[in-house]
């Protein structure tokens, strides 16, 4: 028995395609004629019936054998060409939905990066913002230490002038204290003299001694309160130098700290910068996959123009089979 879909006019058909070639009908090129389908011992019997009901057939039979060819042919390119068109839409199908795919993958990257983009210009802004209080901060900590720096300024010019009221005072005690040697010595060398002529004159040089110590007495005291004002003044300085050595640490931490922030403005930026160029990537990438999809489309409508073709050549060979043809002569 037959296979599926091989019978005797499948046969003849495939017979006269090979005879209309010029090819000689034979088991195997009809066979491949039908696609490689049926059984030889079943294309052979076919073969010999139709070589022998060949013999007994008038000559007109011809046309109806070649109108039946054309109509398998003609459902066979139709089918076949539908078969392809059926192939590249689903082939176009499955690509446009692989680029719908990827078009959505890359609107949501897009949109995540515009996330992230929104998330570092925000973390930038505070940066700015700390970045600026910082540089008042440290700004109002350089006035302070330009106010400090002149009050040591002035404190070390109060503790000059201290010095050298205390030089002066000193230089006016060595004067006292010579003056007094030099008179105890001028009196010493007249006492002898002057004590028996002069008693009212020792009496009266030794007031002036009297006096000349209570002088020298003050003259002390007021060194002496002299000297605790410099020991006060020194520690003043000494505090005022310990302030400004604090302040100036301080200061060299805020710096540090304004360093700190600058670099992290320079790695914020520099990360802005990477993150803008890959939003403009995924941008070229989505124009050019909405390319591509324009591109499939165009391939779309050229197969419907192949196919409308095909059909319109389908429908002329059916145009020509219905007109009045003379007979062809076909071999022997």
């Amino acid at each position: 028995m037959a296979r599926g879909g091989v019978n005797k006019a499948v046969v003849q058909a495939a017979r006269l395609a090979l005879l209309a070639r010029g090819e000689n009908p034979s088991i195997d090129a009809v066979r491949i004629e039908m696609g490689n389908t049926g059984s030889k011992t079943t294309i052979h019997r076919y073969l010999r019936e139709l070589d022998e009901g060949a013999s007994e057939r008038p000559l007109p039979e011809i046309e109806d054998e070649l109108t039946e060819l054309v109509a398998h042919l003609s459902q066979r390119l139709k089918a076949q060409a539908q078969e392809r068109l059926d192939e590249a839409v689903a082939r176009l199908d499955a690509k446009e939905a692989l680029m719908r795919e990827a078009l959505n993958s890359a609107e949501k990257q897009l949109t995540e990066l515009n996330g992230r983009y929104q998330a570092q210009t925000e973390t930038l802004d505070a940066h700015t913002t700390a970045l600026a209080s910082t540089r008042a901060a440290l700004q109002s900590e350089q006035t302070e230490n330009a106010r400090l720096d002149q009050a040591l300024n002035d404190m070390t010019s109060r503790l000059a002038d201290k010095d050298q009221q205390v030089r002066s005072l000193e230089e006016k005690h060595l004067h006292a204290r010579d003056a007094l040697e030099h008179f105890r010595n001028a009196t010493k060398d007249q006492r002898d003299q002057e004590l028996r002529r002069h008693e009212h004159q020792v009496q009266q040089v030794q007031m002036e001694l009297r006096q000349a110590q209570q002088q020298a007495s003050v003259r002390q005291d007021e060194l002496t309160q002299l000297n605790r004002d410099n020991e006060r003044l020194l520690a003043e300085a000494r505090l005022v130098a310990r302030d400004l050595k604090a302040r100036q640490a301080d200061l060299g931490v805020s710096e540090e700290r304004a360093t700190a922030l600058g670099d992290q403005c320079k790695h914020a930026e520099t990360h802005c910068a990477l993150l803008q160029d890959r939003l403009q990537q995924a941008a070229n990438e989505t124009e050019a996959l909405k390319q591509r999809v324009i591109e499939r489309e165009q391939q779309s409508r050229v197969l419907e123009l192949i196919l409308i073709k095909t059909e319109v050549a389908l429908e002329q060979l059916r145009t020509e089979k219905a007109q009045p043809a003379e007979e062809p002569d076909l071999p022997a």
